[in-house]
């Protein structure tokens, strides 16, 4: 059991965790990169499988060519938005790749514990899920410490794998920038640049059956 302390704590860094683009050059300290890694590596996985990989980069080099394959994709994603919108996408900044003194690439590994995972044959793509559950812990252990860390997600696979030299059959994940910041917001950026709001939770749930969400009424918080 834990203590309500304890509890609390938990859920401040559910809430307080954000999605960071601005770093300071601060180095972090190999201990807490080693919490989160092992915060990551004890995400739950379908099957135990375990499917990720964490790749540390550290490289100026190899982050000015991550942050060149994010902005490319960036610009070529552009299209599919117009006007205000398109410019407050194109403001959406991938420099995190290269301010960060670390990026760590998650990969899944979708053969890894061999053609029949326990729980994934009716649905393959647990593999992905469960390498996401990771990606999650890392975010929230990142939090925890301290620290903050930006999820790169637009860019072409084979872009990275060829600048990482991941084999062709892994997946590259995430992006993840780590690092300290001076600027950690009290919204998510994307709803203080006005891209979205957050939905109304009582819209989001149903019960026994989809649509019917009558009985349900929950506290925002």
């Amino acid at each position: 059991m834990f203590t309500q302390e304890e509890k609390e704590a938990i859920y401040k860094v559910i809430y307080t965790r954000r999605d960071i683009r601005t770093f300071l050059q601060t180095p972090i300290e190999r201990s807490v990169i080693e919490n989160i890694l092992h915060a990551g590596h004890h995400a739950p996985s379908v099957g135990f499988m375990q499917p990720w990989n964490y790749i540390l980069i550290s490289s100026e080099a190899i982050k000015e060519k991550l942050a060149w394959a994010a902005d490319k994709e960036r610009r070529a994603m552009a299209i599919h938005f117009e006007g205000e919108k398109e410019s407050k996408f194109l403001s959406l900044k991938v420099e995190g790749l290269k301010e960060a003194p670390l990026t760590i690439c998650v990969t899944c590994d979708p053969t890894r514990g061999g053609a029949h995972v326990l729980g994934r044959n009716s649905i393959p793509e647990t593999d992905a899920l469960s390498t996401a559950c990771s990606i999650q812990n890392m975010w929230l252990a990142a939090c925890a410490e301290g620290l903050a860390m930006g999820w790169v997600s637009f860019y072409k696979k084979n872009d990275i794998r060829d600048i990482l030299d991941i084999p062709p059959h892994v997946d590259p994940i995430a992006l993840l920038s780590v690092g300290y910041t001076d600027a950690y917001p009290d919204k998510p950026i994307l709803e203080t640049a006005n891209w979205e709001k957050r939905a109304n939770i009582d819209q989001l749930i149903f019960e026994n059956r989809w649509g019917d969400n009558s009985s349900w009424q929950i506290s925002n918080k």
